[in-house]
């Protein structure tokens, strides 16, 4: 899992067709690399966020044949680092 934070929107007028309906977002990850990633829990601009890549982004709503490989899987609301 990563931690990254909601930067922008991504919209596409074609896709794949079981993308639809799907809300697709940028991420900035904290290694400073973009990222789009599907957000499966209502994630906004400027929010902290954890991001599921791979195989398991892909479970994360059971899209096991889904060109999908990063998936918003929670809001952050605080950290605590020692």
């Amino acid at each position: 899992m990563l931690i990254g934070e909601v930067i922008g929107n991504v919209w596409a007028t074609k896709k794949y067709d079981g993308l639809d309906g799907l809300k697709f977002l940028i991420v900035k990850t904290e290694d400073n690399k973009r990222m789009v990633a599907f957000d499966s829990v209502g994630a906004g601009i400027g929010e902290k966020v954890i991001i599921s890549t791979g195989s398991s982004a892909r479970n994360v709503l059971n899209m096991r044949d889904l060109p999908v490989d990063a998936a918003i899987i929670g809001i952050i609301d605080g950290m605590d680092e020692e």
